[in-house]
């Protein structure tokens, strides 16, 4: 499996389906105008957690995919995908709507977008459904989303091997949201070094310990 981010809250996640073809994931392709490039992608299944332009730009995306937009449970070309409500905002979605938590699962490895992730803490069902996780891309970046602080207590309820840090302030970004810097002293983390791409498989993810991984866009 390897994993690319390509800023904000924009994945593309490709699976080997076998010796010589791969299936691609694109999670919440961006609107240029929030400043970053948004690159041409190419997609077997397409995954958009809400309706915004930061994380609905379905024409950045070729490939005629397999479109997902909301809550309900999914199997494409044996991934098993899950989508979960959630609140965009700490007032039940009463400001600025809903949004999809989603799980993915190939190559017995289970993975988690958590979107545009508002709520201080996950409840019981939520957390039920997102289940045992190896892989987890959450925001940071406060302001539209959760801060770096309420991105650590997620963490603690899900308790996953592997930690991308996601939805936070790049260079040209139109929107000032906070900072990665915040997130990793909050985390006790520092010197990572960002990687362009994560290429991992299941025995990578064997232990108790949880990392976390910076990507570059």
């Amino acid at each position: 499996m390897q994993i690319v981010w390509h800023g904000q809250s924009c994945f593309q996640i490709s699976f080997s389906r076998n010796k010589d073809e791969k299936l691609t994931v694109v999670i919440d392709p961006f609107s240029e105008e929030i400043g970053l490039k948004m690159p041409s992608l190419e997609a077997d299944i397409l995954m958009i957690s809400h309706d915004h332009p930061d994380h609905n730009n379905k024409k950045a995306v070729s490939g005629n995919p397999f479109l997902i937009e909301g809550p309900g449970e999914y199997e494409i070309k044996g991934v098993f995908i899950q989508g979960i409500e959630a609140d965009h905002d700490k007032n039940q979605g009463k400001e600025r709507g809903k949004t999809t938590i989603y799980t993915i699962e190939r190559e017995e490895i289970r993975l988690c977008h958590l979107g545009d992730l508002g709520q201080k803490e996950l409840n019981a069902d939520q957390l039920e459904q997102i289940g045992d996780i190896d892989i987890l891309m959450i925001p940071v970046g406060g302001i539209y989303t959760i801060s770096a602080q309420e991105s650590s207590k997620i963490i603690s309820q899900i308790e996953p091997r592997l930690i991308i840090p996601m939805h936070y302030n790049l260079p040209k970004m139109k929107s000032k949201l906070e900072g990665l810097d915040k997130f990793l002293k909050v985390m006790g983390q520092k010197d990572i070094e960002p990687q362009s791409k994560l290429t991992v498989k299941k025995k990578d993810l064997e232990g108790e310990t949880t990392e976390v991984v910076v990507l570059k866009p």
